[in-house]
């Protein structure tokens, strides 16, 4: 797991090093244990490592290949690697490190950009070719990570974070107004291709991006899985599916252990994570390192699940380690979670996350985390109205949508104010081919769209902001192949992730599974009550803020004179949403007007 950064110019001029290693130094944090750029005329990469695989120089990138003519920035983890190796070793490739880097250096010269679909692993990486001067950008099949581009008047540039691009310098940021309305509507989700400025974009999950050097490019899909049955699935039994789906989760687990330094679990005591210290325990896994965050109480909300994640620790004897967090502790790390942050995101729990990581990444580089569960398993709780539904979209944006257009044109100022794209997206992806059942369909928005932009893209800055690498094998492209073909009432029996729930009785405690469903409490961000409104009001209020012209201020005033009575069908606060927003352009933006 690293960072990447890339600089292209289509006018036949040299890449510029000043700017890669403006992007790189940004992302120091990704990859604090080294660094290097290499430029090759027009084309330059730069790169931050984080030491996970093979740990010598050998390793190092941006990695050369002389003898090949390519050159490589890649970001992630190839986790069948080694099986590649041997396979393209018997194809007369000679390799000079163990890293997995140099496999898709070879994958690539060996079987061309669609080397990709033989890759189990989670990537985005960026390789060039010395004598056609092309390029190929590539990101994972479920965004697991993260690509952004900018383009230049001269060529086009590239890295893991947004903020690295903005340190490059000449970035438009004026506001997208279709990016605002995902942002405000569509539960701060901005899939991709866009970011709220308009001159960043993002290259979608399961995509290639083919580059030539006068600039025309090429891009398509190379993965997307069926939710409705194959032949012969329909004859399968629920027994037959529990056995195949355990099967594929236990490789997805075994999978992520892959690596020259430990890996430990990020431990919150639900049933997902729960489950994954219970197979790696079974896989033989000793010594494992797991670990727990928890917040104060507010009022009768509890702030932790310490009760929950001690049973399974203890169960498996793991080397747990509970990182209790004050609300004084929490609010000046709020500011760095925000500054850690490629795009606004929401969600109570990225400060969690950021301070969990903090502590985990004094312990471990790399940890497996039970993110996707939820989404490729159906555990929420919008899931059950979906079924049988007559309207899937009303069904949809009426248990998922933080607003509807009207409140939409109360909130944002008539100049920015879009048709309500939201909802036209929605409903296109609803209407795309192999997904016939409304929870499918459901099922496959969440998990290809809405947990990349959310879960998955906060776990990864929020850990990566201390050098820490997260593995999410609910992810893993077989597994959900897989689930996807699994019939939704399998998924959403037992009150959601009712097959998962039948796994998991073989493997963890029952008290971890038979319990109400948690999330990742913090309860002084949801009541936003104390110092932590007065942070949102100051930059909800600010100069600069107002400036933006993005909100009608009658809007935000009544927000603000009583923030507990505007929350949003998600339980989440309607001027938390403005308040982060605020915080975030106060860090990564120049001040530009809209």
């Amino acid at each position: 797991m690293c960072g990447i950064a890339g600089d292209l110019h289509f006018d036949g001029k040299p890449a510029d090093p000043f700017v890669l290693d403006a992007m790189a130094q940004v992302m120091q944090p990704r990859g604090p244990d080294g660094g290097g750029l290499v430029l090759r005329g027009a084309t330059g990469l730069a790169h931050r490592r984080l030491k996970i695989i093979d740990l010598s120089e050998a390793g190092r990138q941006p990695m050369e290949d002389a003898e090949l003519g390519l050159a490589i920035a890649f970001n992630g983890c190839i986790y069948n690697h080694e099986s590649l190796r041997q396979e393209l070793s018997e194809k007369g490739y000679r390799f000079f490190s163990t890293s997995d880097t140099e496999v898709i250096l070879k994958a690539y010269h060996a079987w061309g950009a669609d080397c990709v679909q033989r890759f189990n692993g989670m990537f985005a990486f960026a390789i060039t070719e010395r004598d056609s001067g092309k390029s190929l950008l590539a990101r994972d099949r479920m965004g697991i990570k993260p690509l952004y581009l900018a383009d230049t008047a001269k060529g086009l540039r590239f890295a893991s974070s947004l903020p690295a691009l903005l340190a490059a310098g000449g970035i438009d940021r004026a506001i997208d107004p279709a990016a605002l309305h995902h942002y405000f509507s569509f539960h701060a989700v901005v899939p991709a291709p866009y970011t709220l400025f308009k001159g960043v974009r993002k290259l979608p999950p399961a995509t290639l991006m083919e580059i030539s050097p006068d600039g025309r490019r090429t891009e398509r899909c190379y993965w997307s899985p069926s939710y409705d049955p194959e032949p012969g699935d329909s004859g399968l039994s629920a027994g037959e599916w529990q056995e195949r789906i355990e099967a594929a989760l236990k490789a997805a687990v075994k999978r992520r252990l892959v690596a020259d330094v430990p890996v430990g679990v990020l431990l919150s005591g639900g049933l997902d994570s729960s489950l994954i210290v219970g197979l790696l325990a079974e896989a033989g896994a000793t010594g494992l390192n797991t670990f727990s965050i928890g917040f104060e109480t507010v009022g009768e909300e509890k702030g932790d699940e310490f009760e929950y994640s001690d049973i399974v620790a203890e169960h498996f004897g793991t080397r747990h380690h509970k990182i209790p967090v004050e609300t004084a502790r929490a609010l000046p790390a709020l500011g760095r979670a925000i500054g850690a942050m490629s795009e606004p995101m929401t969600s109570h729990d990225c400060v969690g996350f950021y301070l969990l990581s903090e502590e985990v990444a004094k312990h471990v580089k790399v940890v497996q985390s039970g993110q996707g569960a939820d989404e490729v398993f159906a555990g929420y709780h919008w899931y059950p109205p979906m079924a049988g539904a007559n309207d899937p979209l009303a069904a949809y944006r009426q248990a998922f949508f933080d607003r509807d257009q009207d409140d939409m044109a109360r909130l944002v100022s008539p100049a920015l104010l879009s048709k309500d794209v939201s909802s036209e997206f929605v409903r296109r992806h609803f209407a795309a081919s192999g997904a016939t059942d409304p929870v499918d369909k459901a099922l496959r928005l969440d998990s290809h769209i809405m947990l990349v932009d959310d879960p998955v893209k906060r776990v990864d800055n929020m850990t990566m902001a201390h050098g820490l690498e997260a593995r999410v094998p609910f992810l893993d492209h077989e597994l959900v192949e897989l689930a996807a073909r699994c019939p939704a009432e399998l998924k959403m029996a037992q009150g959601g992730k009712g097959i998962l729930k039948d796994i998991a009785r073989d493997h963890i405690p029952h008290a971890v599974i038979d319990r109400p469903k948690g999330y990742f409490p913090m309860p002084a961000l949801k009541y936003l009550r104390g110092p932590y409104l007065e942070m949102v009001r100051d930059a909800v209020t600010s100069k600069s803020f107002r400036d933006r012209g993005l909100v009608q201020e009658d809007y935000i005033a009544r927000l603000l004179d009583d923030p507990e009575a505007h929350i949003t069908p998600l339980r989440g606060s309607k001027l938390w949403q403005v308040g982060v927003l605020a915080l975030w352009l106060a860090q990564h933006d120049s001040g530009a007007p809209a």
